[in-house]
């Protein structure tokens, strides 16, 4: 995947996560792509629904022994 920054919120809880990656995606331009990667299970349904409620694009998703990893796309504006 080809991302301009990486967020490791792993180990954090609902809803740090999404407010982490809100916040970080407020400082790309747009366009450009945020790799997330979480623990919480609870982010599998929050990150979609985050990216839904904002325009963002939700790329790609996977999840690799327990790390959960969600690709996301700065909407323009």
């Amino acid at each position: 995947w080809e991302f301009a920054a990486r967020l490791d919120v792993r180990g954090l809880r609902c809803p740090l996560p999404v407010l982490k990656a809100r916040k970080r995606l407020m400082s790309l331009g747009p366009g450009e792509r945020l790799l997330v990667e979480a623990t919480d299970p609870v982010a599998a349904i929050d990150f979609p629904h985050f990216c839904n409620e904002t325009g963002h694009r939700l790329i790609a998703t996977e999840t690799d022994d327990g790390t959960l990893r969600f690709l996301i796309e700065r909407a323009s504006s």
